[in-house]
């Protein structure tokens, strides 16, 4: 019985996944329906779980399946990937996937990737721009930039700068309902809020002994920040965001800092975050990575106080 090793029988899986078929895999591998079913037995039988679900009219992946044919996928580009980088010359290829915090994404990283795609011509990039945490091996994501702490031992941070946090609101919502001269006039004042568990409930504010912490109360939660913004914007409220996000409406005047005395400075701090420790990081992930800890610098203001901090 012939063995294969382990990077071979995951080609032949995604292969056969690929194919929608042990027929047409066997056509496309040169070999029998008879030994790739037996493959694929042993490989299930081997890890404990069924990959396949098999019907006499096509295959579907399980759950199971789904998981593992994805990080098949990323261990096969890592060979390909690893045998390309060894001749001579040879420059940084494949796929990159990347799940991007809103703000920076579409402020940040979208204007930029056309520099990026130039200068790596070889490499791809599949961007979802998500305010939600996600988990990088199920939703199939090789970075991910994040704001706030790293509770995930499995994944590395590599820090990108971070913004001090400020309150706004546009300038015809306060024409309507006054400039709050003190965090005790917030009471009176609606208040944009995150819908999602992980962010801080209560702003902070300086106060005459000790920190205050005011607990947004308002009619409107949001889970992403593009769309709190927006909704600042439109008047629907008072915000408070990193600088980075809105320092471009603030200078334009399409919203207005507020009580900046009383600003703790408190900080959001942004991650790229990947799958390790102890992991060869791919040579298109670290040239990413290092094109972005190079460009981070970007949205601070000449003769402004600066929005990013690297």
């Amino acid at each position: 019985m012939h063995q294969f090793n382990r990077s071979t029988e995951m080609a032949i899986f995604v292969q056969v996944v690929e194919s929608s078929g042990l027929s047409s895999a066997a056509r496309r591998l040169d070999m029998t329906p008879s030994a790739i079913s037996k493959l694929i037995n042993r490989l299930e039988a081997r890890l404990g779980v069924r990959l396949l679900n098999r019907t006499t009219r096509k295959l579907q992946l399980t759950p199971e399946g789904s998981v593992f044919y994805d990080r098949c996928l990323r261990i096969l580009e890592d060979i390909a990937s690893a045998e390309l980088e060894a001749t001579l010359g040879a420059q940084p290829r494949g796929r990159v996937r990347v799940n991007s915090h809103v703000p920076f994404g579409k402020h940040y990283l979208m204007p930029l990737i056309s520099v990026f795609l130039k200068r790596y011509p070889e490499i791809a990039l599949d961007v979802v721009l998500c305010d939600q945490v996600v988990d990088l091996l199920d939703d199939r994501a090789d970075v991910a930039i994040r704001t706030g702490p790293l509770n995930d031992s499995r994944l590395v941070m590599r820090r990108l700068g971070s913004s001090r946090m400020v309150v706004v609101a546009a300038p015809d919502y306060l024409e309507q309902e006054g400039i709050p001269q003190t965090p005790d006039d917030l009471v009176r004042y609606n208040q944009l809020g995150f819908g999602f568990t992980r962010h801080l409930k209560a702003w902070p504010f300086k106060g005459d002994h000790a920190p205050q912490l005011l607990p947004p109360s308002g009619n409107l939660l949001l889970g992403d920040g593009e769309t709190m913004r927006k909704a600042a914007i439109a008047g629907l409220g008072l915000a408070r965001m990193a600088l980075f996000h809105v320092h471009k409406d603030i200078e334009a005047g399409r919203l207005v800092p507020l009580l900046e005395d009383y600003n703790p400075g408190d900080e959001e701090e942004l991650h790229a975050v990947f799958i390790g420790p102890g992991k060869q990081v791919p040579a298109r992930m670290r040239v990413f990575l290092d094109f972005l800890t190079e460009h981070c610098h970007l949205g601070e203001g000449r003769g402004q106080p600066s929005a990013w901090t690297s």
